[in-house]
């Protein structure tokens, strides 16, 4: 394992501290935890947004707390979920008097805690409301089974939007539904990750051989076979996303091409454009395409295609915000 760590039970904390001390001006935490993660520019009569998740996936989660997206998120250990107390501190300190939208990834230890977070939160007078992303095509047939991966992205944009343009938590949680019935998520891996309280790969894969549907914890994908080229990933990967959510001649798409932490911005782009190739053959728009790293699994090479499919004009409004945060910008 090599790393740039001091040991690996402080490699969360000490992550959090670097954090901290190059964007006081933003973020800030609470109740002396380091894992309790929120704005320093709290906007009172606003509804917050809360997050949360494991470590490992930077952007994801606390990457997007900042002016116009999210509010406050709990931080977990690597792959590991936030605690409930935690996710409650957070609240705490980050309603502004109109309510807090929960919206996190369909995982099952982080549905446990923020129930419990929202139990805690309701003892205090605390309105709140959930929805979970749940985006990975090839994670289940059943789509409120699914895993959410980089695809809550799309829900981030929407629900932070309304919310920074002073909607209430139900318009906030209807924003976010509207974006999570639009989008799908198909990814693939090359190869595995290491966890550094672990010490060694989380799965292993041939030279030559990658992982279609891996998850971002290294869950089993679909198939394991010899590497494919951008085109063939892109043909596969729409091939699985149309099929799942039909996209019609003329009707416009966002998309976003996520890599998972070793792929290069370079075959990011080669996707890309493999991917709008196929779009646009099949008569399909592409509104606003992003490309870049928003949700990671700690140095695991792969990549994932989104597709959101842009509903009306008020979803365009709202993917089109500026969003500022210390670690995602969009003018």
């Amino acid at each position: 394992m090599k790393k740039i760590i001091n040991n690996p039970e402080s490699y969360v904390e000490d992550m959090l501290k670097g954090i901290y001390a190059a964007h006081g001006d933003q973020v800030t935490y609470v109740e002396h935890d380091l894992h309790c993660y929120c704005t320093a520019r709290k906007k009172p009569g606003k509804v917050a947004i809360v997050t949360g998740g494991g470590t490992g996936h930077l952007p994801l989660f606390l990457g997007y707390v900042g002016e116009n997206l999210l509010d406050g998120c709990g931080v977990g250990g690597v792959f590991q979920s936030p605690s409930a107390e935690q996710i409650y501190q957070v609240s705490k300190e980050v309603e502004a008097g109109a309510g807090i939208l929960y919206l996190y990834g369909n995982y099952t230890g982080d549905i446990m805690n923020f129930d419990m977070a929202a139990e805690l939160c309701e003892m205090d007078g605390i309105k709140t409301a959930s929805i979970v992303g749940a985006d990975d095509v090839n994670s289940n047939e059943n789509p409120e089974a699914r895993r959410g991966v980089a695809g809550i992205f799309f829900l981030y944009k929407c629900a932070g939007a309304c919310a920074a343009k002073g909607g209430s938590l139900e318009d906030v949680l209807a924003a976010a539904q509207k974006a999570k019935d639009n989008t799908r998520t198909v990814g693939f891996a090359f190869t595995p990750c290491i966890i550094p309280e672990v010490g060694k790969p989380n799965f292993t894969l041939a030279d030559n051989e990658m992982a279609m549907g891996m998850g971002i914890h290294g869950e089993p994908g679909v198939w394991n076979g010899p590497l494919k080229t951008a085109d063939e990933l892109a043909e596969e990967s729409l091939q699985v996303l149309l099929t799942d959510m039909p996209v019609a001649e003329g009707e416009e798409v966002c998309l976003l091409i996520n890599g998972l932490g070793a792929t290069s911005i370079e075959e990011l782009y080669i996707l890309s454009n493999s991917v709008q190739e196929i779009l646009k053959d099949k008569g399909i728009r592409v509104y606003r395409c992003f490309v870049g790293e928003y949700a990671t699994s700690m140095e695991m090479a792969g990549a994932s295609v989104s597709i959101c499919r842009v509903a009306d004009q008020e979803m365009r409004d709202q993917i089109d915000m500026p969003v500022t945060t210390p670690f995602y910008t969009q003018v």
